[in-house]
């Protein structure tokens, strides 16, 4: 089970690195979908189930959705 949170903390902190220094939004939304679904995970390994099922619902699910939206109603420069 320590493995399990090393690993699964290890992943947190590359994906918090690969949001920041992605270019393209979408990918960065897909990066920060991930982050929030093993914070869930991390949740549920710390017995807090409310705090996962919040975390999976509003991180994950609402605000992915709430961000490609925007994008999508958005231009994009490109050369």
């Amino acid at each position: 089970m320590r493995y399990l949170n090393l690993v699964l903390i290890l992943f947190l902190i590359s994906c918090a690195i690969a949001v920041e220094r992605t270019k393209d939004l979408i990918s960065a939304i897909i990066i920060f979908a991930s982050y929030s679904l093993v914070m869930a995970i991390l949740w549920l390994i710390l017995r807090a189930p409310d705090i996962a099922m919040t975390e999976a619902a509003i991180g994950a699910g609402v605000t992915t959705v709430l961000f490609i939206g925007v994008i999508s109603r958005t231009r994009r420069m490109e050369k």
